[in-house]
């Protein structure tokens, strides 16, 4: 046998084994596109509908979430000049209140200040000349019992013996 025989026979089975591979790679993608297929026609069939029901909706629901969206712009739009203007009325609110402590403050102070002078005033006024003369009132009184005890020791009562006087107990 030749070579040229030998080379063609293998050339030969080379070229049944590549249509038999190809024919089985031909019968494999005929079934994988008969599978695709069915599977295209079942999405259009459950898929699609169900994805044009979802565009729909969303065309009705559309301009509502609009309308809505604008009325949440709007509230909040109001709610934050209400808030501004709460903000601006408490600040005045504690501006005045702080203002009032403020004044009230002043006013104690003032009248505590005032009370203090009267008080040393009517001590100074009032108290002392009372005490300066009930002083003078308790020395005039242990004077006058002095001068009628005496008259009484010479009479002969007590000799020696010096009777207490009650302011004398004050000053212990």
């Amino acid at each position: 046998m030749d070579k040229l025989t030998v080379f063609v026979a293998l050339t030969a089975v080379a070229v049944a084994l590549q249509a038999g591979v190809l024919l089985a790679i031909f019968l494999v993608l005929r079934k994988t596109s008969e599978r695709l297929e069915s599977l295209a026609t079942e999405v259009k069939t459950k898929v699609l509908p169900t994805v044009e029901q979802a565009q729909t909706i969303l065309a009705d629901v559309r301009p509502k979430l609009q309308a809505v969206s604008e009325d949440v712009r709007e509230s909040t739009a109001t709610v934050r000049e209400e808030i501004q203007r709460i903000d601006a009325a408490v600040n005045d609110v504690v501006d005045r209140a702080r203002l009032q402590v403020i004044r009230a403050d002043e006013l104690l102070s003032r009248t505590l200040d005032r009370v203090e002078q009267t008080s040393e005033m009517v001590h100074k006024t009032v108290i002392s000349p009372v005490r300066q003369l009930s002083g003078l009132m308790q020395g005039i009184s242990v004077g006058l019992e002095f001068l009628f005890a005496g008259r009484g020791r010479r009479n002969g009562d007590r000799r020696g013996e010096r009777r207490p006087v009650p302011q004398d107990e004050m000053f212990i």
